[in-house]
Protein backbone atom coordinates (compact mmCIF):
# COMPACT_ATOMS: atom_id res chain seq x y z
CA UNK A 1 0.00 0.00 0.00
CA UNK A 2 1.59 3.41 -0.98
CA UNK A 3 0.22 6.74 -0.85
CA UNK A 4 0.67 9.52 -3.68
CA UNK A 5 -0.60 12.59 -4.91
CA UNK A 6 -3.12 12.09 -7.82
CA UNK A 7 -4.21 15.52 -10.38
CA UNK A 8 -7.48 14.39 -11.46
CA UNK A 9 -8.35 15.86 -15.06
CA UNK A 10 -10.98 18.63 -13.53
CA UNK A 11 -8.49 19.82 -10.99
CA UNK A 12 -5.82 20.00 -14.10
CA UNK A 13 -8.36 22.27 -16.00
CA UNK A 14 -9.21 24.33 -13.11
CA UNK A 15 -5.29 24.96 -12.44
CA UNK A 16 -4.95 26.13 -16.37
CA UNK A 17 -7.89 28.09 -16.30
CA UNK A 18 -6.89 30.13 -13.18
CA UNK A 19 -3.17 31.20 -14.98
CA UNK A 20 -4.98 31.94 -18.23
CA UNK A 21 -5.35 35.29 -20.02
CA UNK A 22 -8.81 36.82 -20.87
CA UNK A 23 -8.14 36.31 -24.92
CA UNK A 24 -6.50 32.53 -23.99
CA UNK A 25 -9.69 31.90 -21.78
CA UNK A 26 -12.11 32.76 -24.32
CA UNK A 27 -10.31 30.85 -26.98
CA UNK A 28 -11.08 28.08 -24.21
CA UNK A 29 -14.86 28.46 -23.95
CA UNK A 30 -14.93 28.93 -27.38
CA UNK A 31 -13.47 25.04 -28.03
CA UNK A 32 -15.09 23.62 -25.06
CA UNK A 33 -18.47 25.02 -27.08
CA UNK A 34 -17.59 22.97 -30.01
CA UNK A 35 -17.02 20.05 -28.35
CA UNK A 36 -19.68 19.53 -25.53
CA UNK A 37 -23.00 20.03 -27.09
CA UNK A 38 -24.53 20.55 -23.99
CA UNK A 39 -23.09 24.24 -23.53
CA UNK A 40 -24.80 27.27 -24.86
CA UNK A 41 -23.83 30.80 -25.10
CA UNK A 42 -26.97 32.98 -23.42
CA UNK A 43 -27.01 36.53 -25.83
CA UNK A 44 -27.08 39.33 -24.28
CA UNK A 45 -31.53 39.98 -24.60
CA UNK A 46 -31.74 36.65 -22.42
CA UNK A 47 -28.81 38.11 -20.14
CA UNK A 48 -30.51 40.85 -19.80
CA UNK A 49 -34.04 39.42 -19.28
CA UNK A 50 -32.76 36.71 -16.77
CA UNK A 51 -31.09 39.44 -14.53
CA UNK A 52 -34.61 41.32 -14.77
CA UNK A 53 -36.15 37.85 -13.49
CA UNK A 54 -33.65 37.40 -10.61
CA UNK A 55 -34.25 40.41 -8.58
CA UNK A 56 -33.25 38.61 -5.44
CA UNK A 57 -30.18 36.31 -5.63
CA UNK A 58 -26.32 37.56 -6.76
CA UNK A 59 -24.15 36.64 -8.59
CA UNK A 60 -22.34 34.84 -5.66
CA UNK A 61 -25.54 32.82 -4.32
CA UNK A 62 -25.75 31.70 -7.46
CA UNK A 63 -22.31 30.49 -7.95
CA UNK A 64 -23.23 28.93 -4.27
CA UNK A 65 -26.21 27.19 -5.76
CA UNK A 66 -24.39 25.92 -8.20
CA UNK A 67 -21.58 24.62 -6.21
CA UNK A 68 -24.18 23.30 -3.67
CA UNK A 69 -25.77 21.40 -6.28
CA UNK A 70 -22.74 20.06 -8.09
CA UNK A 71 -21.33 18.77 -4.21
CA UNK A 72 -24.59 16.94 -3.79
CA UNK A 73 -24.18 15.35 -7.13
CA UNK A 74 -20.15 14.15 -7.10
CA UNK A 75 -21.13 13.42 -3.42
CA UNK A 76 -23.92 11.03 -3.51
CA UNK A 77 -22.89 7.38 -3.74
CA UNK A 78 -25.78 5.93 -4.90
CA UNK A 79 -26.16 5.19 -8.74
CA UNK A 80 -26.34 7.60 -11.52
CA UNK A 81 -30.30 6.27 -11.96
CA UNK A 82 -30.97 8.04 -9.08
CA UNK A 83 -29.98 11.22 -9.84
CA UNK A 84 -32.66 13.52 -11.24
CA UNK A 85 -30.96 15.11 -14.09
CA UNK A 86 -34.52 16.35 -15.19
CA UNK A 87 -34.82 18.60 -12.31
CA UNK A 88 -31.16 19.66 -12.48
CA UNK A 89 -31.31 21.01 -16.51
CA UNK A 90 -34.99 22.58 -15.56
CA UNK A 91 -33.45 24.28 -12.39
CA UNK A 92 -30.06 25.59 -14.48
CA UNK A 93 -31.87 27.23 -16.84
CA UNK A 94 -32.88 29.89 -14.01
CA UNK A 95 -28.89 30.56 -12.83
CA UNK A 96 -27.84 33.72 -14.19
CA UNK A 97 -24.80 34.00 -16.51
CA UNK A 98 -21.35 32.64 -16.04
CA UNK A 99 -19.03 35.41 -15.70
CA UNK A 100 -21.43 37.42 -13.59
CA UNK A 101 -24.51 39.40 -14.13
CA UNK A 102 -22.54 42.21 -15.70
CA UNK A 103 -24.50 43.56 -18.95
CA UNK A 104 -22.55 45.12 -21.51
CA UNK A 105 -24.46 48.26 -22.41
CA UNK A 106 -24.86 49.92 -26.09
CA UNK A 107 -21.92 52.56 -26.57
CA UNK A 108 -21.73 55.21 -29.31
CA UNK A 109 -17.83 54.85 -28.41
CA UNK A 110 -17.39 51.32 -29.33
CA UNK A 111 -15.60 51.04 -32.92
CA UNK A 112 -17.90 50.37 -36.23
CA UNK A 113 -18.17 47.54 -37.84
CA UNK A 114 -16.11 48.64 -40.88
CA UNK A 115 -13.40 49.04 -38.15
CA UNK A 116 -13.18 45.93 -36.68
CA UNK A 117 -12.68 43.97 -39.92
CA UNK A 118 -10.38 46.08 -42.16
CA UNK A 119 -6.66 45.99 -42.40
CA UNK A 120 -3.53 47.92 -43.35
CA UNK A 121 -2.15 46.77 -45.95
CA UNK A 122 1.31 45.55 -45.67
CA UNK A 123 5.02 46.65 -46.74
CA UNK A 124 4.74 44.20 -50.04
CA UNK A 125 1.40 44.87 -50.57
CA UNK A 126 2.03 48.57 -50.58
CA UNK A 127 5.42 48.36 -52.73
CA UNK A 128 3.74 45.65 -55.27
CA UNK A 129 1.19 48.35 -55.67
CA UNK A 130 3.31 50.77 -56.51
CA UNK A 131 5.75 48.47 -58.98
CA UNK A 132 1.91 48.26 -61.13
CA UNK A 133 1.52 51.66 -61.70
CA UNK A 134 5.44 52.37 -62.46
CA UNK A 135 7.17 51.93 -65.85
CA UNK A 136 9.04 48.28 -65.00
CA UNK A 137 9.87 45.93 -67.62
CA UNK A 138 9.38 42.51 -67.65
CA UNK A 139 12.74 41.39 -66.37
CA UNK A 140 12.49 44.44 -63.90
CA UNK A 141 8.99 43.35 -62.26
CA UNK A 142 10.56 40.15 -61.96
CA UNK A 143 13.53 41.13 -59.53
CA UNK A 144 11.89 44.11 -58.25
CA UNK A 145 9.30 41.00 -56.68
CA UNK A 146 11.99 38.98 -55.75
CA UNK A 147 13.67 42.14 -53.60
CA UNK A 148 10.19 43.77 -52.33
CA UNK A 149 9.66 39.94 -51.08
CA UNK A 150 13.54 40.01 -49.55
CA UNK A 151 12.38 43.35 -47.30
CA UNK A 152 13.22 42.49 -43.22
CA UNK A 153 10.34 44.37 -40.73
CA UNK A 154 13.06 47.49 -41.02
CA UNK A 155 12.17 47.75 -45.03
CA UNK A 156 16.34 46.77 -45.75
CA UNK A 157 16.92 44.11 -48.35
CA UNK A 158 18.35 41.33 -46.76
CA UNK A 159 18.81 37.59 -48.63
CA UNK A 160 18.25 35.26 -45.47
CA UNK A 161 21.50 32.58 -45.85
CA UNK A 162 23.22 35.37 -48.05
CA UNK A 163 26.34 37.24 -46.17
CA UNK A 164 27.28 38.84 -49.84
CA UNK A 165 25.80 41.14 -51.96
CA UNK A 166 22.11 40.42 -52.20
CA UNK A 167 21.98 41.71 -55.52
CA UNK A 168 24.12 38.80 -56.58
CA UNK A 169 21.87 36.52 -54.70
CA UNK A 170 18.61 38.05 -56.83
CA UNK A 171 20.14 37.83 -60.71
CA UNK A 172 20.92 33.72 -59.79
CA UNK A 173 17.47 33.39 -58.40
CA UNK A 174 15.54 35.39 -60.67
CA UNK A 175 17.88 34.85 -64.23
CA UNK A 176 17.88 38.28 -64.14
CA UNK A 177 21.30 39.92 -65.53
CA UNK A 178 23.50 41.89 -62.95
CA UNK A 179 22.36 45.30 -64.20
CA UNK A 180 18.97 44.86 -64.83
CA UNK A 181 18.80 43.85 -61.27
CA UNK A 182 20.68 47.01 -59.97
CA UNK A 183 18.33 48.60 -62.24
CA UNK A 184 14.82 47.48 -60.26
CA UNK A 185 16.94 48.00 -57.42
CA UNK A 186 17.48 51.23 -58.03
CA UNK A 187 13.58 51.88 -59.14
CA UNK A 188 12.48 50.14 -56.14
CA UNK A 189 14.56 52.86 -54.27
CA UNK A 190 12.58 55.35 -55.60
CA UNK A 191 9.25 53.96 -54.44
CA UNK A 192 7.80 54.92 -51.10
CA UNK A 193 8.65 55.13 -48.29
CA UNK A 194 12.09 56.81 -48.63
CA UNK A 195 14.88 54.35 -47.80
CA UNK A 196 13.17 51.22 -48.91
CA UNK A 197 14.93 48.05 -50.11
CA UNK A 198 18.45 49.67 -49.02
CA UNK A 199 21.48 47.35 -47.82
CA UNK A 200 22.72 49.50 -44.83
CA UNK A 201 21.67 52.58 -42.79
CA UNK A 202 23.94 54.29 -44.98
CA UNK A 203 22.53 53.81 -48.12
CA UNK A 204 19.18 54.39 -46.46
CA UNK A 205 20.11 57.59 -45.23
CA UNK A 206 21.68 58.52 -48.62
CA UNK A 207 18.80 57.88 -50.26
CA UNK A 208 16.79 60.21 -48.33
CA UNK A 209 19.24 62.97 -48.79
CA UNK A 210 19.24 62.24 -52.31
CA UNK A 211 15.07 62.94 -52.78
CA UNK A 212 15.52 66.33 -50.46
CA UNK A 213 18.08 67.33 -52.28
CA UNK A 214 21.08 67.24 -49.62
CA UNK A 215 23.00 64.48 -51.82
CA UNK A 216 25.76 66.63 -52.33
CA UNK A 217 26.22 69.28 -49.40
CA UNK A 218 27.22 68.76 -45.76
CA UNK A 219 24.49 66.43 -44.95
CA UNK A 220 25.71 63.93 -47.81
CA UNK A 221 29.21 64.32 -46.55
CA UNK A 222 28.74 63.26 -42.97
CA UNK A 223 26.39 60.26 -44.10
CA UNK A 224 29.15 58.69 -46.20
CA UNK A 225 32.22 59.52 -43.80
CA UNK A 226 31.32 60.18 -40.17
CA UNK A 227 27.99 58.54 -39.16
CA UNK A 228 29.78 56.54 -35.87
CA UNK A 229 30.90 59.57 -35.09
CA UNK A 230 27.37 61.19 -35.26
CA UNK A 231 26.18 58.30 -32.99
CA UNK A 232 28.87 59.05 -30.48
CA UNK A 233 27.83 62.85 -30.35
CA UNK A 234 30.82 64.17 -31.57
CA UNK A 235 30.03 66.98 -33.59
CA UNK A 236 32.84 68.72 -32.78
CA UNK A 237 35.71 66.23 -34.15
CA UNK A 238 33.82 66.25 -37.30
CA UNK A 239 33.64 70.02 -37.71
CA UNK A 240 37.25 70.12 -37.06
CA UNK A 241 38.26 67.43 -39.29
CA UNK A 242 35.89 68.65 -42.21
CA UNK A 243 36.88 72.26 -41.22
CA UNK A 244 33.68 74.01 -41.18
CA UNK A 245 31.89 76.11 -38.23
CA UNK A 246 30.42 73.32 -35.91
CA UNK A 247 26.90 75.35 -36.34
CA UNK A 248 27.10 73.98 -39.46
CA UNK A 249 27.59 70.39 -38.50
CA UNK A 250 25.16 70.58 -35.91
CA UNK A 251 22.46 71.70 -38.33
CA UNK A 252 23.35 69.01 -40.80
CA UNK A 253 23.12 66.19 -37.94
CA UNK A 254 19.54 67.79 -37.05
CA UNK A 255 18.58 66.62 -40.81
CA UNK A 256 20.02 63.43 -40.40
CA UNK A 257 18.09 62.77 -36.97
CA UNK A 258 14.90 63.71 -39.01
CA UNK A 259 15.45 61.18 -41.25
CA UNK A 260 13.88 57.59 -40.93
CA UNK A 261 16.45 55.01 -39.96
CA UNK A 262 13.84 52.08 -40.64
CA UNK A 263 11.52 53.11 -43.18
CA UNK A 264 9.74 49.44 -43.09
CA UNK A 265 8.60 50.32 -39.34
CA UNK A 266 4.96 51.64 -40.03
CA UNK A 267 4.54 48.47 -42.10
CA UNK A 268 5.55 45.50 -39.95
CA UNK A 269 1.95 44.26 -40.16
CA UNK A 270 1.92 43.72 -35.99
CA UNK A 271 -1.46 44.63 -35.23
CA UNK A 272 -1.88 46.41 -32.29
CA UNK A 273 -2.68 44.70 -29.01
CA UNK A 274 -5.34 46.24 -26.83
CA UNK A 275 -5.36 45.17 -23.40
CA UNK A 276 -8.59 44.52 -21.91
CA UNK A 277 -7.84 44.68 -17.73
CA UNK A 278 -9.05 41.95 -15.58
CA UNK A 279 -10.24 43.86 -12.41
CA UNK A 280 -10.87 47.71 -12.10
CA UNK A 281 -10.00 49.35 -8.79
CA UNK A 282 -12.22 52.42 -8.25
CA UNK A 283 -12.00 54.72 -5.07
CA UNK A 284 -15.18 55.42 -3.53
CA UNK A 285 -14.64 57.59 -0.72
CA UNK A 286 -12.16 56.47 1.64
CA UNK A 287 -12.65 53.12 0.05
CA UNK A 288 -10.78 51.04 -2.24
CA UNK A 289 -13.37 49.14 -4.20
CA UNK A 290 -11.97 45.99 -6.70
CA UNK A 291 -14.48 44.41 -9.33
CA UNK A 292 -13.74 41.83 -10.95
CA UNK A 293 -14.39 42.67 -15.12
CA UNK A 294 -16.68 39.91 -16.55
CA UNK A 295 -16.96 41.90 -19.84
CA UNK A 296 -16.58 40.08 -22.78
CA UNK A 297 -16.34 36.54 -21.21
CA UNK A 298 -19.11 34.12 -22.54
CA UNK A 299 -22.37 33.43 -20.51
CA UNK A 300 -22.36 29.62 -20.45
CA UNK A 301 -25.18 27.58 -19.42
CA UNK A 302 -26.67 23.89 -20.15
CA UNK A 303 -28.72 23.43 -23.12
CA UNK A 304 -32.48 22.65 -22.68
CA UNK A 305 -32.70 21.14 -26.07
CA UNK A 306 -31.32 18.13 -24.29
CA UNK A 307 -33.96 17.98 -21.39
CA UNK A 308 -36.00 15.09 -23.74
CA UNK A 309 -33.31 12.78 -24.21
CA UNK A 310 -33.07 12.76 -20.37
CA UNK A 311 -36.66 12.68 -20.08
CA UNK A 312 -37.27 9.65 -22.52
CA UNK A 313 -37.05 6.11 -21.10
CA UNK A 314 -34.88 4.86 -24.36
CA UNK A 315 -31.92 5.46 -25.29
CA UNK A 316 -29.47 4.93 -22.35
CA UNK A 317 -26.33 5.32 -24.71
CA UNK A 318 -27.59 8.57 -25.15
CA UNK A 319 -28.13 9.27 -21.41
CA UNK A 320 -24.79 8.15 -20.07
CA UNK A 321 -23.42 9.74 -22.95
CA UNK A 322 -25.48 13.55 -21.66
CA UNK A 323 -24.72 12.56 -18.12
CA UNK A 324 -20.79 12.73 -18.94
CA UNK A 325 -21.25 15.73 -20.86
CA UNK A 326 -23.47 17.98 -18.50
CA UNK A 327 -20.61 16.74 -15.70
CA UNK A 328 -17.71 18.19 -18.12
CA UNK A 329 -20.20 21.32 -18.62
CA UNK A 330 -20.60 22.17 -14.97
CA UNK A 331 -17.24 21.81 -13.91
CA UNK A 332 -16.16 23.90 -16.64
CA UNK A 333 -18.69 26.66 -15.51
CA UNK A 334 -17.36 25.80 -12.00
CA UNK A 335 -13.41 26.45 -12.56
CA UNK A 336 -14.75 29.94 -14.45
CA UNK A 337 -16.51 31.42 -11.16
CA UNK A 338 -13.94 30.09 -9.57
CA UNK A 339 -10.80 32.01 -11.44
CA UNK A 340 -13.15 34.70 -11.13
CA UNK A 341 -13.49 34.67 -7.53
CA UNK A 342 -10.04 33.75 -6.93
CA UNK A 343 -8.55 36.94 -9.13
CA UNK A 344 -11.05 39.17 -6.82
CA UNK A 345 -9.52 37.62 -3.63
CA UNK A 346 -6.07 38.34 -4.72
CA UNK A 347 -6.69 41.56 -6.32
CA UNK A 348 -7.94 42.41 -2.69
CA UNK A 349 -5.05 41.34 -1.06
CA UNK A 350 -2.48 43.72 -3.41
CA UNK A 351 -5.05 46.60 -2.68
CA UNK A 352 -4.68 46.16 1.14
CA UNK A 353 -0.80 46.04 0.52
CA UNK A 354 -0.34 48.49 -2.02
CA UNK A 355 -2.52 51.23 -0.78
CA UNK A 356 -0.39 53.56 -0.78
CA UNK A 357 0.10 53.49 -4.79
CA UNK A 358 -3.42 53.45 -5.65
CA UNK A 359 -3.83 56.72 -3.76
CA UNK A 360 -0.54 58.18 -4.04
CA UNK A 361 1.12 57.07 -7.33
CA UNK A 362 4.69 54.81 -8.32
CA UNK A 363 6.73 56.52 -5.42
CA UNK A 364 4.81 54.66 -2.68
CA UNK A 365 4.89 50.92 -3.76
CA UNK A 366 5.91 48.84 -1.19
CA UNK A 367 7.96 45.79 -1.44
CA UNK A 368 5.66 42.93 -2.14
CA UNK A 369 6.75 38.97 -2.23
CA UNK A 370 4.05 36.17 -3.64
CA UNK A 371 4.05 34.54 -0.09
CA UNK A 372 2.65 38.22 1.79
CA UNK A 373 -0.24 37.54 -0.27
CA UNK A 374 -0.44 34.05 0.01
CA UNK A 375 -0.40 33.63 3.62
CA UNK A 376 -2.98 37.18 3.49
CA UNK A 377 -5.38 34.84 2.11
CA UNK A 378 -4.36 31.41 3.06
CA UNK A 379 -3.48 30.06 -0.76
CA UNK A 380 -0.51 28.63 -1.71
CA UNK A 381 2.22 30.42 -3.69
CA UNK A 382 1.64 28.72 -6.88
CA UNK A 383 -1.88 29.66 -7.05
CA UNK A 384 -1.00 33.16 -6.42
CA UNK A 385 1.36 32.89 -9.01
CA UNK A 386 -0.79 31.52 -11.36
CA UNK A 387 -3.48 34.34 -10.76
CA UNK A 388 -1.01 37.37 -11.37
CA UNK A 389 0.16 35.94 -14.75
CA UNK A 390 -1.60 37.15 -18.15
CA UNK A 391 -3.74 39.58 -15.71
CA UNK A 392 -4.19 43.12 -15.66
CA UNK A 393 -5.93 45.98 -13.11
CA UNK A 394 -6.49 49.41 -14.20
CA UNK A 395 -6.84 51.85 -11.31
CA UNK A 396 -6.35 55.86 -11.39
CA UNK A 397 -2.97 54.88 -11.66
CA UNK A 398 -3.27 53.43 -15.09
CA UNK A 399 -3.34 49.90 -16.26
CA UNK A 400 -0.61 47.82 -14.61
CA UNK A 401 0.09 43.94 -15.05
CA UNK A 402 -0.93 42.07 -11.37
CA UNK A 403 2.69 40.93 -11.31
CA UNK A 404 3.76 44.59 -11.49
CA UNK A 405 2.73 45.11 -7.45
CA UNK A 406 5.60 42.44 -6.98
CA UNK A 407 8.78 43.98 -6.23
CA UNK A 408 12.50 43.01 -4.03
CA UNK A 409 13.18 45.62 -1.51
CA UNK A 410 16.33 47.86 -1.87
CA UNK A 411 17.43 49.16 1.08
CA UNK A 412 17.44 52.62 2.67
CA UNK A 413 19.11 54.45 5.57
CA UNK A 414 15.41 54.90 7.33
CA UNK A 415 15.13 51.04 7.55
CA UNK A 416 12.12 50.07 5.56
CA UNK A 417 12.88 48.76 2.21
CA UNK A 418 11.96 50.59 -0.96
CA UNK A 419 10.21 48.97 -3.83
CA UNK A 420 12.64 48.45 -7.30
CA UNK A 421 9.95 49.76 -9.02
CA UNK A 422 9.94 52.80 -7.59
CA UNK A 423 13.50 53.04 -7.33
CA UNK A 424 13.00 52.85 -11.54
CA UNK A 425 10.89 55.27 -11.30
CA UNK A 426 12.81 57.67 -9.48
CA UNK A 427 15.71 57.34 -12.05
CA UNK A 428 13.49 57.95 -14.78
CA UNK A 429 12.40 61.32 -13.20
CA UNK A 430 15.95 61.94 -12.98
CA UNK A 431 17.07 61.53 -16.24
CA UNK A 432 14.12 63.68 -17.31
CA UNK A 433 14.78 66.55 -15.19
CA UNK A 434 18.93 66.05 -16.38
CA UNK A 435 20.82 69.14 -17.86
CA UNK A 436 20.97 67.47 -21.96
CA UNK A 437 24.32 69.31 -22.00
CA UNK A 438 25.95 67.74 -18.94
CA UNK A 439 23.55 64.16 -18.59
CA UNK A 440 23.54 62.29 -15.23
CA UNK A 441 26.11 59.35 -14.92
CA UNK A 442 25.45 56.08 -13.56
CA UNK A 443 27.71 57.54 -10.38
CA UNK A 444 25.96 60.99 -10.26
CA UNK A 445 22.36 59.12 -10.11
CA UNK A 446 23.44 56.93 -7.33
CA UNK A 447 24.75 59.73 -4.88
CA UNK A 448 22.21 61.56 -5.61
CA UNK A 449 19.64 58.36 -4.63
CA UNK A 450 21.79 58.32 -1.71
CA UNK A 451 21.32 61.91 -1.03
CA UNK A 452 17.47 60.95 -0.70
CA UNK A 453 18.42 57.72 1.64
CA UNK A 454 18.03 55.08 -0.90
CA UNK A 455 21.19 52.55 -0.56
CA UNK A 456 21.82 51.16 -4.39
CA UNK A 457 25.32 49.95 -6.63
CA UNK A 458 26.36 52.37 -9.55
CA UNK A 459 25.76 48.57 -11.24
CA UNK A 460 22.35 48.17 -10.48
CA UNK A 461 21.54 52.19 -11.59
CA UNK A 462 23.20 50.58 -15.09
CA UNK A 463 20.99 46.91 -14.95
CA UNK A 464 17.47 49.93 -14.08
CA UNK A 465 18.57 52.23 -16.45
CA UNK A 466 19.20 49.18 -19.18
CA UNK A 467 15.37 47.93 -18.26
CA UNK A 468 13.91 51.25 -18.68
CA UNK A 469 15.39 51.57 -22.03
CA UNK A 470 17.83 54.45 -21.46
CA UNK A 471 21.21 55.47 -23.39
CA UNK A 472 24.36 55.97 -21.05
CA UNK A 473 25.04 59.46 -20.42
CA UNK A 474 27.68 59.77 -23.12
CA UNK A 475 24.88 58.88 -25.62
CA UNK A 476 22.65 61.40 -23.92
CA UNK A 477 24.40 64.38 -24.40
CA UNK A 478 22.79 67.03 -26.92
CA UNK A 479 25.08 69.79 -28.10
CA UNK A 480 21.67 71.40 -30.24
Amino acid sequence: MTQQLVMTPQLQQAIKLLQLSRLELTEIVQEEMMENPLLEEQSESEVEASVKESSGPTVDDQTETGRDESEQITDKKAGEDEIDWERYLENYQHLGPTAGAAVRPDSDDLPGLDQTLTRSATLFEHLIWQVRLSSFTDAEIEAATFIIGNLDDDGYFKVPGNDGDPLIACAHATGVSLTESEQALRKVQSLDPAGIASRDLRECLLIQARQIGEDDTLVGEIIRNHLPRVEARNARDIAKELDVCLQAVIEAIQIIQEMEPRPGRQYTGAEPQYITPDVYVYKIGDKLVTVVNDDGLSKLRVSGAYRSLLTNGEGGEAKDYIRERLRSAQFLIRSIHQRQRTIHKVTESIVRFQREFFEKGVSFLRPLILRDVAEDIGMHESTVSRVTSNKYLHCSQGIHELKFFFNSAIGSTSGDGIASQAVKSRIENLVAGEDLEKPLSDKKIVDLLRGEGIEIARRTVAKYRDHLGILPSSKRKRLY
